[in-house]
């Protein structure tokens, strides 16, 4: 990425498989859950300070708010000018449960019981502009809305404001809480879910992907500071890339071109060649095309012998967080770097022949020397994100 470089300096994690990065770790390496992803006993009340403004946050910015908090206490004594921090989240549905429930209102109660609240709410950009709220961050604050790619292109674009010199420190990341009655309905109706409950990821017997909920954010700092202040540098964005497939509302390209477009833009951003990349946190959804898609993407520019990149997709045991996906894979891939071990396609049983044989991570973590990895996610619409980080050395 040129211009300035960029440091990870805290780590926040929500989600179905642990409720902050260490046990969401744990959670990474334990056997694969079956069915929906979501939080259980979600609670709240310790990230407001009362049951009415709790009320007044749609469960996609509490969740937000909680994994800003973990983030910002990792990352300790922030020196940078309010005005040069910045916010930038991304969600694929937004408030969706606050649209739904108040919609239930209007049908059953009359217009005039349709709370106030409902548009602040329900907005996409309420996770971001709540964090930026909470904390008095007074750079930019933004929002990108591409589906299930929302939270890598999150990361990417706050880490080109650092870069650019538009920002020095930016809280960046994807939230989801999509789980109403309608949104279920829609997303099997179109057979995009698992009927099995079971995520199975390059699986010979995958079908559809199970869906969950969630939020990351990582605390991007820019890296001279960031070393300034003594800060813990976790990892580093070394580059990123979006692209389009321009093809169908749902399907990816044929052979994966836009993924593979997508790569090699993010590793000539990154200033690295195929050979350097170590590891790949695929998008792995657990449907038939999407994994077939990437999967030559994956070959195609990496090859299919044992030196090529090391390949997981944790969705085996998160699911699929829609645009919280690609924040919560990025954590993954971080705290891979840490724990130097890159965790298990869980729900890989029996890989698909019809696949390219890509070298994927199996039954048990991979040792391996941290290097240069690659997070990819790609959304309906034929949104494509990449985003290649390294350890923070």
């Amino acid at each position: 990425m040129q211009g300035r470089r960029v440091a990870v300096t805290g780590i926040g994690v929500v989600a179905p498989a642990g409720i902050g990065k260490d046990a969401f770790w744990a959670g990474l390496l334990a056997p694969a859950p079956n069915g929906f992803r979501q939080i259980e006993d979600w609670d709240p009340a310790p990230y407001f300070d009362n049951p009415k403004e709790a009320r007044r946050s749609d469960r996609v910015s509490q969740f937000t708010l909680a994994a800003a908090a973990e983030a910002l206490e990792q990352a300790g004594d922030i020196t940078a000018d309010p005005a040069r921090r910045g916010t930038f989240v991304g969600t694929g549905v937004g408030g969706i449960g606050t649209l739904e429930e108040q919609i239930e209102v209007r049908l059953s109660k009359g217009e005039r019981r349709v709370s106030p609240f409902l548009v602040p709410m329900m907005m996409a950009n309420a996770p971001a502009a709540t964090i930026s709220m909470r904390y008095g961050w007074q750079g930019p604050c933004e929002n990108t809305v591409t589906a299930c790619a929302a939270g890598t292109h999150a990361i990417g674009n706050a880490a080109r404001m650092i870069a650019d010199g538009r920002a020095d420190i930016v809280m960046a990341g994807g939230a989801e809480a999509p789980f109403t009655p309608t949104a279920v309905a829609g997303f099997g109706n179109m057979t995009a879910l698992s009927n099995s409950g079971d995520s199975r990821p390059f699986d010979t017997n995958r079908d559809g992907f199970v869906m969950a909920e969630g939020a990351a954010i990582l605390v991007l700092e820019e890296w001279d500071m960031a070393i300034s202040r003594g800060a813990t540098i976790l990892g580093e964005v070394l580059g990123s890339a979006s692209t389009a497939d321009a093809h169908h509302i749902t399907a990816p390209s044929p052979g994966g071109a836009g993924a593979v477009n997508c790569m090699q833009l993010a590793m000539e951003d990154a200033g690295i060649t195929p050979p350097q990349v170590r590891h790949i946190n695929a998008h792995g959804t657990s449907t038939d095309k999407n994994d077939a898609a990437e999967a030559e993407a994956i070959a195609k520019v990496f090859g299919t012998d044992v030196a090529s990149p090391l390949v997981t997709s944790t969705k085996g045991i998160t699911g699929h967080a829609l645009g919280g996906a690609g924040a919560l894979e990025a954590v993954a891939v971080l705290l891979a770097m840490h724990h130097r071990q890159v965790p298990p396609t869980a729900g890989l049983v029996e890989p698909d022949p019809e696949l390219p044989g890509i070298n994927i991570v199996r039954d048990t973590p991979a040792d391996w020397e941290p290097g240069p990895s690659l997070s990819n996610s790609f959304g309906f619409g034929g949104h494509n994100g990449t985003l290649v980080l390294g350890p923070g050395t």
